[in-house]
């Protein structure tokens, strides 16, 4: 007969956090595939990034990148290409990671600290939503760097310009207050070569994997210093002049349209990675046979001629071979079985503590 389990010591849950290393090179991004892997849409609002030409079955979706600022930034203007989306843009990540402040119906502006006081705001700047299938159940906290090039165009990793980097380099064990936001936890992300007091240049949501970068990386630090300056984003697009340069980050924002802009700065980027997070739920079960437990076996095979066949005399005591861990509900049904690696044996001199795992 099933013998019983005590809920309350012999039965516990346990949680595991598993990590695995996502590096992604900007070769992958700009350069491998001619493009093949990048993937435009006629709505020209995002586009989205493949690790293989995207119309192979074996290609699987990195991220979608898109651009945007705020109605009150200085790049807002009538005249500006796609306005209205870059707007509508911003306007979307921001009320789906922050929410609205106080006062109805306006929403909440990205942060170079995140408090949620009105200032150091950034209010243009790249989104990158990385793909869930690589996200997982989340960012580990402390792991995300970007590096951006702010070279030329045909050098963007030299040509006068450096790599800079661009790292959750503050985040904490248990991550930022969550409290005010919606998008979950979140890290500031700060430029390695400068002081944390310089403030953030964006922000990283952990838990659905969106990257806000202010588009300050290409013209100083988010205090209003002069860090360095991009010399020149290309204009892939919108006019279909490839051989002119878009000077500075402003023209790339306001004089093309968001798949140009976006192709100029995915062209920068050198190398993204982080680790993701997989969290796996277990259910531990201890089985104990006792010493005058499972002692006798209801197999056939165990009895000869009403003899236990691995007595060879009466004053002989029994033995038995544990190898498989039943688990039974409360109308001692078969729910679960667990092998054993081998063979365990069992008899009135000894005990048996079985820890049986169940992950979900």
């Amino acid at each position: 007969m099933p013998k019983p389990l005590d809920p309350n010591t012999d039965i516990t849950t346990t949680r595991t956090a598993l990590h695995e290393a996502i590096p992604i090179t900007g070769s992958i991004m700009s350069g491998t595939y001619n493009e093949l892997n990048i993937k435009n849409f006629t709505h020209g609002q995002f586009q989205s990034v493949y690790d293989y030409p995207y119309l192979s079955s074996s290609a699987n979706h990195i991220f979608d990148l898109t651009i945007g600022y705020h109605s009150s930034s200085p790049l807002s203007a009538s005249t500006s290409e796609m306005n209205a989306k870059k707007i509508n843009m911003y306007t979307e990540m921001a009320q789906t990671l922050l929410g609205y402040t106080g006062s109805a119906g306006v929403v909440r502006q990205f942060e170079n600290d995140l408090s949620l006081d009105l200032t150091g705001t950034m209010n243009s700047g790249f989104f990158i939503a990385l793909s869930r299938q690589l996200v997982k159940d989340e960012i580990k906290k402390g792991t995300f760097s970007l590096g951006i090039g702010t070279g030329s165009w045909t050098q963007p990793f030299g040509g006068g310009g450096v790599v800079q980097y661009y790292q959750d380099i503050s985040a904490s064990a248990n991550g930022d207050n969550t409290s005010v936001t919606l998008g979950g936890d979140y890290g500031i992300l700060y430029n390695t070569r400068w002081p944390i007091t310089s403030g953030g240049f964006g922000v990283i949501f952990y838990q659905t994997g969106i990257v806000f970068l202010s588009s300050s990386i290409f013209t100083g630090d988010s205090l209003g210093n002069n860090q360095f300056a991009c010399a020149e984003f290309w204009d892939e697009g919108g006019s279909g002049d490839t051989s002119t340069p878009i000077q500075g980050v402003t023209g790339a924002f306001t004089g093309s349209s968001v798949s140009s802009s976006c192709d100029a700065f995915r062209h920068r980027i050198y190398n993204m990675s982080f680790q993701n997070t997989v969290d796996i739920n277990s259910t531990v079960y201890f089985c104990r046979a006792n010493h005058n437990d499972f002692n006798y076996s209801s197999n056939p095979t165990y009895l000869s001629a009403s003899q236990l066949v691995v007595k060879s005399v009466a004053t002989d005591t029994p033995v038995t071979y544990i190898t498989t861990i039943g688990l039974y509900n409360a109308a001692n049904e078969l729910l679960a079985t667990a092998k054993l690696s081998e063979p365990l044996k069992k008899d009135p001199n000894n005990e048996l503590t079985i820890r049986v795992r169940l992950d979900y």
